[in-house]
């Protein structure tokens, strides 16, 4: 038994097959967080329960959760109506391939509350520009033949700062589900649309009334209206009974508890646009819609512990809404030299793409860091690229509200130690 133990460390530790940055075998295991690892509770389960057999639960040894987040958009000072739910972040520290589990998926800008949604009794109405206005139930969309796709969502607030600790703090505001629904394109061919019609406005059934203008190419194109969600129906903090799906578009256009489409010949300068998603500078306007290519090293990030030297999988994830991620380049020093990581299939249109490296760390400092690019040939920029790119400093970045400066997607870097701690490492 003494034996196989030294030859596995000898392996781990100086493995000629993984020297340096190489692409990662299937076999090699990823190493995981080392602080903070407990059980939800000391008590044994009962397996056997109703409540396991009817409604299933996961290991009480698995404890990830959303994480909660602080006042949001905190440079802006505003009342707060009640309910007052907080936002909640993914734990994308904890994910293990590109789906988001529904119960961790991120929840933001709740700001009042949660409708409470008989599906029996809600409907969708379409009207505007159309020859037929049409009234849909739950039931009448469930009779149209169903379309499922994988794809992410991220708010615009999600964003590195230099003062946030974990992978969760920087980048918790984005997901990865499948969802299931009905082309709006259909619903659309179904009420007939007249000539000059360019835009949709989507209302939601909140208390604040959500709205938001979509443009019509992209209404035909790939937007959903979802009733699904990972193989179940919408959740309520997702939308319950039914949503907006526009992938790759900022999360705010994928408006929630979906009651009204009216068909428009221009888009709408709404509440949201007119409070927050405005600002000076014209590349910040509306009508820029797109999230553009990013991607963040998961594992090892802010907070990881490195036990020993040897070697480690790097991994992480990497999205666009201009498309599929076609590369991803890993850096162990600060970004003067990149390798490329492996791309674990599917490799799917606007959605995570999960990336591996294997690393072999000597012990000495290093600042790890990704960039990818997408089927545009457009390139994750870093923080001084983007910063130039606006015409402000690293530090006017980072203290600025993130619509103020549209999609901030610039590269984020983690620091490991000697003792092998490990770090944010964002400058300012």
């Amino acid at each position: 038994m003494g034996s196989k133990k030294s030859s596995r460390r000898r392996f781990i530790q100086k493995g000629a097959a993984f020297a340096g940055l190489a692409a990662t075998p299937a076999s090699l295991a990823i190493a995981p967080r080392a602080a903070g690892s407990q059980t939800r509770g000391s008590a044994v389960p009962d397996m056997n329960s109703m409540e396991y057999v009817l409604y299933g639960e996961r290991s009480r040894f698995v404890n990830a959760e959303r994480i909660l987040e602080g006042h949001d958009h905190h440079e802006v000072n505003r009342p707060r109506p009640d309910p007052y739910r907080p936002s909640a972040g993914t734990p994308i520290h904890d994910l293990v391939g590109i789906i988001t589990p529904s119960s961790l998926h991120f929840a933001t800008q709740h700001h009042y509350g949660i409708p409470d949604i008989n599906p029996s009794e809600h409907q969708l109405t379409i009207h505007g520009m159309v020859d037929r206005p049409l009234i849909f139930t739950v039931d009448d969309l469930k009779r149209f033949p169903a379309t499922s796709g994988i794809y992410f969502l991220e708010c615009l607030g999600n964003r590195p700062r230099p003062t946030d600790k974990t992978v969760n703090d920087t980048h918790g505001r984005i997901a990865c589900s499948e969802w299931t629904g009905v082309p709006l394109s259909l619903l659309l061919q179904e009420a007939g649309i007249k000539n000059g019609a360019s835009w949709i406005v989507a209302e939601g059934s909140d208390a604040g009334q959500h709205t938001k203008s979509v443009p019509m190419a992209k209404v035909m194109d790939d937007v959903l209206v979802a009733y699904g969600q990972n193989g179940e129906p919408v959740r309520p903090d997702q939308g319950f009974p039914m949503r907006l799906l526009v992938p790759g578009f900022e999360g705010i256009y994928n408006v929630k508890w979906l009651k009204t489409i009216k068909v428009v010949d221009q888009p709408y300068l709404t509440f949201q646009e007119r409070s927050r998603f405005l600002g000076p500078d014209h590349r910040s306007s509306h009508f820029i819609y797109e999230l553009g290519p990013k991607s963040v090293i998961t594992f090892p990030s802010g907070e990881d512990r490195l036990p020993e030297r040897g070697n480690y999988t790097i991994t992480g994830l990497a999205w666009s809404g201009g498309g599929t991620i076609r590369r991803v380049e890993v850096s162990a020093d600060g970004g003067r030299s990149w390798t490329d990581a492996k791309l674990r299939q599917p490799a799917l249109k606007r959605a995570f793409t999960r990336f591996d490296l294997v690393w072999q760390w000597n012990g000495e400092e290093a600042i790890l860091q990704s960039r990818c690019t997408d089927e545009l040939d457009q390139v994750q920029p870093s923080a001084n690229e983007f910063a130039r790119f606006w015409g402000h400093t690293v530090t006017e970045i980072h203290q600025g509200m993130g619509s103020r400066f549209g999609h901030v997607n610039f590269i984020q870097p983690w620091k490991v130690t000697t003792n092998g701690m490990v770090h944010n490492s964002l400058e300012t």
